[in-house]
């Protein structure tokens, strides 16, 4: 676990499910207490990045709407509603913490074109420079990437993404739930729950199943990858509960918890 807690350039990413409620509103409470650990956890020396998702279940909530549009223009237009309130919220609780963020919306064209990926390499590094935690997310008002499941297709393997981009020291996936088990825990009260994955296989993929909630676009399938892209670059991944975010607290303390994949590395 010594490259869990002696990281210092962390990737932090967030799903939809872990920051709304089943009706697509915010969980005003879970979003405020990830804020002030993430503000605690910059505060004592690491380097935070934030990848969200969420934009368009915040829409969702936001516009009053009874379900998640198939369409995607309107998913586009209700991402811009819900980027916008997403971010605002993020500004004010971290700023109650005298924490600065910025908001990075990302195109799958980032890592397509070496310029591009350059310059985007070169923003993130300043504004770690500054102090100032970088909050991402995919443009889904402009690329369709996510919603139509092509590129970076869902915000883990953008998560993975900005993890290389940066050279983290670890991504930590927070999601619905608390890592990789030997069957589906949901519907298997005897599923256990793998604490470490050395090297991602067909097996553990296999593990993986399929999607999650009826909120965001991915599932444990979607962290699997992830942190196969992210040891590939010799970045560990942890996989946790996002129900309580003071639990990264317990991580960075060297307690076991969720699965941690790319053990075999450092």
């Amino acid at each position: 676990m010594s490259a869990v807690t002696q990281a210092k350039r962390i990737v932090v990413k967030v799903g939809t499910s872990t920051l709304t409620y089943e009706n697509g509103k915010i969980n005003l409470r879970r979003m405020e207490v990830l804020c002030k650990v993430l503000s605690d956890l910059q505060n004592s020396g690491k380097e935070i990045i934030l990848v969200t998702s969420g934009a368009i279940g915040v829409g969702v909530g936001k516009l009053g709407l009874a379900q998640r549009p198939q369409e995607t223009e309107r998913k586009q237009a209700v991402a811009a509603v819900g980027q916008c309130e997403l971010m605002f919220m993020y500004d004010k609780l971290f700023g109650e913490y005298n924490r600065t963020v910025a908001q990075v919306l990302l195109t799958g064209d980032v890592v397509a074109n070496e310029h591009n990926k350059k310059n985007t390499e070169n923003t993130f590094n300043e504004l770690i420079k500054m102090d100032i935690i970088p909050v991402v997310n995919e443009n889904d008002s402009v690329a369709i990437d996510e919603l139509v499941g092509n590129n970076f297709g869902d915000n883990d393997t953008l998560s993975a993404t900005v993890a290389t981009l940066v050279e983290s020291d670890l991504l930590v996936i927070l999601t619905d739930i608390d890592g990789l088990y030997d069957a589906n825990p949901r519907s298997n009260p005897n599923a256990k729950r793998i604490p470490y994955v050395a090297k991602v296989t067909d097996e553990i993929r296999a593990l993986a199943g399929g999607t999650g909630s009826n909120r965001g676009t991915g599932g444990m399938s979607t962290k699997v990858k992830a942190a196969d892209i992210a040891n590939r670059s010799g970045i560990p991944c942890c996989v946790i509960s996002g129900a309580d975010p003071k639990t990264l607290y317990r991580l960075f303390d060297g307690e076991q918890i969720g699965t941690v994949f790319g053990t075999e590395m450092k």
